[in-house]
Order: structure tokens, then C-alpha cells, then sequence
């Protein structure tokens, strides 16, 4: 099993303020998508109930919550570990969020798709945890625009 991180980062490692993304850059939703349809996605209970939409299409849905109950279009799980069980070994897996579900998998990882956003944005209350010791292996940057507020670069990483 492959076992990918997928973010949004400001430069201070900030993805969240009051269970919300801080950033809205249509090509990074636009990337997201690309990256984790037809794949398993992996997200914390929070980070589900804060989708506008519930469960997203085209994709293995599974989230973590130690009060498993039904969640409409979902696998629910009580742990990162059991979650993982689950999947088959040839299976492509996406790590979505929140911050502590990033902190377990992030020892577990392969590659990291971050999107580095050219901001420090105030009030935070998510971070995303620590990477520096993880290897750089592709970069594309893009400029602030009409649609994007700050610049921003989609970055790969691995061990």
C-alpha cells in the first residue's frame, strides 16, 4: 500500500483556523481532486464534518472517530491502524486531515503533496506537523492571481 499526505501549508505549517481551511485556491481543490479520485481518502471526524458536501464522490471515504457511528458514504474506524488494515495491499491511500490524523501517519507516510502557500495567515489553531527531514522531489510554483491571493507552490516530497 501507498500512503500519501495531502495538505495545504502556510510557511509557518498552519492548515486550519476554527475547523476550516485558511486557504481557498481553486488550483490546489483543482489538484486535490486530480491526486485522490478513484483512491481511498483517510480523514479525521472533523475534517469530515467539515465538507460542505459530506463524503466525497469517486472515493473510498474512510474516517477516523473514536465515537465510530454512522456517517452517510463512509467507513468509520477507531484508529489510523485500523483504518490502514483495512486496505488492500495494491491500494493508493490519501491522508486528508485534520492535524493530529497527519501527526500519526506522518512517521508512515511515502510521499508527502503539499501545497506551500507564500503566506503566514493570524489566528491559526491547526498546524501541520514538522517535514524537514523529508526529501524534496518535485516542485511547480505558480504567482498570486485574480483567483489566488498568495503565491504558492505544489510540492512532493519524499523519504
Amino acid at each position: 500500500m501507498k500512503i500519501n499526505i495531502i495538505a495545504a501549508v502556510a510557511r509557518n505549517r498552519a492548515i486550519g483556523k476554527g475547523n476550516k481551511l485558511i486557504y481557498r485556491l481553486p488550483n490546489d481543490l483543482k489538484r486535490f481532486k486530480a491526486l485522490t479520485t478513484g483512491h481511498t481518502i483517510i480523514m479525521g471526524r472533523n475534517t469530515y464534518l467539515s465538507l460542505p458536501k459530506g463524503a466525497l464522490p469517486q472515493r473510498r471515504n474512510v474516517v477516523l472517530s473514536r465515537t465510530v457511528g454512522e456517517l452517510p458514504g463512509c467507513e468509520c474506524y477507531k484508529s489510523l491502524g485500523d483504518a490502514l488494515g483495512s486496505c488492500r495491499p495494491d491500494e493508493e491511500v490519501y491522508i486528508i486531515g485534520g492535524a493530529s490524523v497527519y501527526s500519526q501517519a506522518l512517521g508512515l507516510a511515502d510521499r508527502l503533496c503539499l501545497t506551500e502557500v507564500d503566506d503566514t495567515p493570524e489566528g491559526a489553531d491547526a498546524f501541520f506537523p514538522d517535514y524537514g527531514g523529508w526529501r524534496e522531489t518535485w516542485r511547480e510554483e505558480h504567482q498570486a492571481d485574480e483567483r489566488h491571493a498568495c503565491g504558492y507552490a505544489f510540492v512532493d516530497y519524499e523519504r
